[in-house]
């Protein structure tokens, strides 16, 4: 096990690098909340992954949060949320009871509850379920089955990062959120949250996925300071630590932010916000091509491969809280 303390870069740690759509390791409970196809209407707000899609492509952007487009899901995602959810589910137990041996035992019902998501059984149509489930595992181990077997082996690797033994967390897939003063309204979830005796508070997020090249630190910075300055505004405490464990490399990467550049990352967010507003006011929102384009469901209706959007739903927008100049149907 390593544990690396990333290093403070105005210049890079301030915005996101560019991320387009949601890599194929990066599977989220928290993404899944402000997917495209969760389509309650709610007052606008920024998230960090919706921050991340605006900022990578605009168009990607509109088509997640404005028109609420489909996507696909992926095995790596879906993976990636059921060992968020045994992860959570271990901290049930009581402190002597969280082993590798439990957290194993915690897959199969945690499956069980995610395979009745819309799109996730069809991941595996064909392939035996493994024994014990609802329907008998035929003889060999199966696609399933082996998918499985890799969810226990980023479990394992977690107890390699942490004692869960030693640990009692404050908060577990915890909703933060707060309102600035100019009325921006910030919102995500937390993987879990510790609140030593002392009032320090660290904020852990768990990373399905490998370390990012040092290139990439910053996307993965912005997702910890957008909950760091919620949880500053709300608590009043500047985190003593923001703490990322990638399961798949069996790494950790940690971060301690503090006031002034929470400040200046509020303002970061802002400016994000206002172009959000603007685009919306306009219904322009610009494609921005890159080398992740190749995961994105939408290229048939992206400019940058030939396709067209679909017109911009200014009715669903204005019905959502959105401030739009363009006609809306009565």
């Amino acid at each position: 096990m390593t544990a690396t303390t990333l290093a403070a870069d105005p210049a890079h740690s301030a915005a996101p690098a560019a991320s387009g759509p949601t890599r194929p390791s990066d599977g989220h409970p928290a993404d899944t909340r402000t997917a495209a196809a969760d389509t309650a209407p709610r007052r606008p707000s920024l998230s960090p992954s919706r921050a991340a899609d605006f900022k990578s492509c605009p168009l990607l952007y509109r088509f997640r949060t404005i028109d609420r487009l489909p996507e696909k899901r992926s095995r790596a995602a879906v993976r990636g949320t059921l060992v968020h959810a045994v992860l959570e589910k271990l901290y049930d137990l009581p402190p002597a009871q969280r082993t590798v041996a439990a957290a194993r035992e915690l897959i199969g019902p945690a499956w069980a509850e995610l395979r009745q998501e819309e799109g996730v059984a069809e991941l595996f149509a064909g392939s035996p379920e493994p024994a014990g489930s609802p329907a008998p595992a035929a003889a060999g181990a199966g696609e399933l089955e082996s998918w499985l077997a890799s969810a226990g082996t980023l479990l394992e690797t977690y107890f390699r990062l942490e004692d869960p033994t030693r640990i009692q967390p404050a908060g577990r897939e915890e909703l933060v959120e707060v309102t600035l003063p100019d009325g921006l309204r910030l919102r995500g979830y937390v993987d879990r949250l510790d609140v030593a005796p002392t009032g320090a508070l660290r904020v852990v997020d768990y990373k399905t996925g490998g370390v990012p090249r040092e290139a990439f630190e910053a996307a993965a910075l912005f997702q910890m300071k957008f909950y760091a300055l919620v949880l500053w505004r709300t608590r009043g405490v500047v985190a003593a630590q923001l703490k990322l464990l990638y399961l798949k490399d069996g790494d950790a990467l940690t971060y301690a932010p503090d006031e002034a550049e929470l400040l200046r990352f509020e303002r970061t967010l802002q400016a994000i916000w206002s172009a959000i507003e603007r685009a919306v006011s306009t219904g322009d929102f610009r494609p921005s091509p890159g080398r992740l384009c190749s995961w994105c469901d939408h290229q048939a209706f992206c400019p940058s491969f030939g396709g067209t959007p679909p017109p911009f739903p200014a009715e669903a927008a204005a019905a959502a809280g959105w401030r739009t100049t363009l006609a809306v149907v009565s």
